[in-house]
């Protein structure tokens, strides 16, 4: 396969066939990057997705990978380093299915099977584009978190625990990958709308209650997120590596 035009920096995004990874995909799209949608089994959406950012004159192209399997993550990369180049940003969105219980209910397999599944995504993926970055000098990888890793809810405890793994992962490989020119940071959001297994939990008084404790007065939409992300993905976030942007409109303070 040969390269497509040459252009902007070439974006990875997992789980971007709907939601948040969708949102990030277009803004990047926007802003000159040539990305791939990643998902594991939408294909529909996904294609929707490249025929939108095709239409506006942006490049896209999907792939599909589980990225739990290392040799499909390795062959997704593959596909795209064949189709576009190096993989020079990596935005990991793709959400690890879990169980809604409380500690009481939840059982080591449902706890740890979260854990493991998480870490092993997030680690397959990193290792994936890492030489690729490493080589050219540059990279920018920026791993979806959640608020509840800082601030528990009834129910999340799976989630918050993985997604607070997964934080402090990002802050050990900020600190070993600085010096070839890749940042890592973490993007946390609060509820965001109905686009994740947890928002979708809330009902909507629990969603009304959400707002009114946040300081801007609503729950986050994906572009909101996607915002964050892109600056993180760009370079005007050169200088910033082992953070996390908490996305929440003043939800949660520190």
């Amino acid at each position: 396969m040969t390269n497509v035009q040459q252009g902007g920096r070439v974006a990875l995004v997992t789980g971007a066939s709907r939601g948040i990874g969708a949102a990030v995909v277009r803004l990047l799209a926007s802003r000159g990057m040539r990305v791939v949608v990643n998902y594991r089994s939408s294909r529909d959406e996904a294609d929707d997705v490249v025929a939108s950012i095709r239409s506006t004159g942006g490049q896209a192209m999907a792939v599909q990978a589980d990225v739990t399997d290392g040799a499909a993550v390795l062959g997704m990369v593959e596909q795209v380093r064949a189709a576009m180049g190096e993989v020079e940003v990596l935005v990991h969105n793709a959400l690890i299915p879990y169980a809604i219980k409380s500690f009481d209910e939840i059982s080591w397999d449902e706890l740890g099977g979260k854990l493991e599944q998480e870490m092993r995504a997030a680690f397959l993926m990193t290792k994936a584009v890492v030489p690729g970055m490493t080589e050219g000098g540059y990279g920018r990888i920026v791993y979806l978190g959640t608020v509840l890793s800082r601030r528990p809810r009834a129910g999340m405890i799976a989630l918050g625990t993985a997604k607070a793994a997964l934080s402090q992962f990002a802050r050990f490989v900020a600190q070993e990958l600085g010096a070839r020119g890749i940042t890592v940071n973490v993007v946390a959001p609060g509820p965001v709308g109905e686009t994740t297994i947890a928002d979708a939990a809330l009902d909507q008084e629990h969603q009304q209650r959400q707002a009114a404790q946040t300081a801007l007065g609503r729950i986050a939409s994906p572009d909101d997120v996607a915002r964050a992300v892109a600056f993180y993905a760009g370079d005007d976030s050169g200088f910033i590596t082992g953070t996390t942007a908490p996305v929440n409109g003043g939800l949660a303070m520190d």
